[in-house]
């Protein structure tokens, strides 16, 4: 019996390939949506919280805003006008880039330090590492006070050390207040700030350390070299990322720290002691507009920081290595 002719299969028209073709991507995309579903809520929380802000802070800085909150009109450039022209700027600004130099400057060479102690051997190293997170633990307002109870001129604990060691001959009244020079009371601050900042910076740079291949190490002290050109070639390469995290934590942290300086002298006197964000604090209380245009300046000025640092640094050429 003779087979029955075969046909080819009909071919799907325009029209059926079109719909084909929706039916085949659509899984596809949705499969490309699905990580929407998570980091929607995260996306959320930045606009809120971060974009949001940043967005009404803008706004604000254009408006003419009383005391109390209400906007009676737009006050264009002026307010910021107002803070560059104000004869207290200059100063402020200087200060604040000596604070920021001086405090991360002395954190990171001291965590440094510590961190190179914590990562040998030693007894009781456990327990120095639990004492060594305190600092950071504890409220930074709460140990500015402290210290400012410490270095109270009458009753002050540091002022009876150093009265008992000779150092200061009057212990009352009468005593010179370091709170009230300008010169001593930044040292203070500085000194308070760097305690604070220890903790997080040391355990940045430790976990550096910990995170390079002891097989480096060997490999160095088997082709002859010395140990301190293995730390030179060696662990200090290698530390260059952890250092430059640390670094730039520690510029944006120490850069717009208020408590501090707000608890131990208010700033003052007069504007002595303050940096930017305690001059655009300080602001607040009169003129909101102007606050808010400091507040642009003090994000802008932070993040030239934070370029010429990661610049001179080398951090694109470091990450295209």
């Amino acid at each position: 019996m003779p087979a029955a002719p075969t046909t080819a299969p009909e071919q799907p028209g325009p029209r059926q390939r079109a719909g084909l073709a929706r039916f085949t991507t659509r899984p596809l995309s949705l499969s490309r949506l699905a990580p929407l579903a998570w980091l929607g809520p995260a996306i959320a929380l930045i606009a809120v919280v971060v974009i949001w802000p940043i967005v009404a802070m803008i706004q604000t800085s254009f408006r003419n805003i009383t005391p109390l909150g209400i906007d009676i009109g737009s006050a264009g450039g002026s307010n910021f006008s107002q803070v560059i022209s104000n004869p207290n700027l200059p100063g402020i600004l200087v200060r604040t880039l000596i604070w920021v130099i001086a405090v991360v400057a002395l954190t990171m060479l001291l965590s440094f330090g510590l961190a190179q102690l914590f990562n040998q051997r030693f007894p009781g190293r456990r327990i120095t590492r639990w004492a060594i997170i305190a600092p950071w633990a504890a409220s930074v307002m709460m140990t500015a006070l402290i210290f400012r109870w410490m270095l109270q001129p009458d009753s002050g604990v540091i002022y009876l050390f150093l009265h008992q060691l000779g150092i200061v001959n009057t212990f009352n009244v009468s005593t010179p207040d370091w709170l009230g020079n300008p010169d001593a009371a930044m040292a203070a601050m500085v000194a308070v700030a760097v305690f604070v900042s220890l903790p997080f910076t040391t355990y940045v740079l430790l976990a550096g350390l910990q995170s390079i291949p002891g097989d480096l190490y060997e490999a160095a002290r088997v082709d002859g070299a010395s140990p301190w050109y293995a730390y030179q070639h060696i662990t200090l390469p290698l530390l260059r990322p952890a250092f430059a995290v640390g670094a730039v934590i520690n510029l944006m942290n120490v850069f717009n720290s208020f408590p501090i300086i707000w608890e131990m002298t208010r700033g003052g006197p007069g504007y002595e002691t303050a940096t930017s964000t305690v001059f655009m604090y300080d602001l607040k209380g009169t003129f909101v507009g102007q606050a808010a245009a400091m507040s642009i300046i003090n994000f802008a000025l932070v993040v030239i920081i934070i370029l010429i640092f990661l610049r001179v640094n080398g951090w694109n050429r470091q990450e295209a290595r």
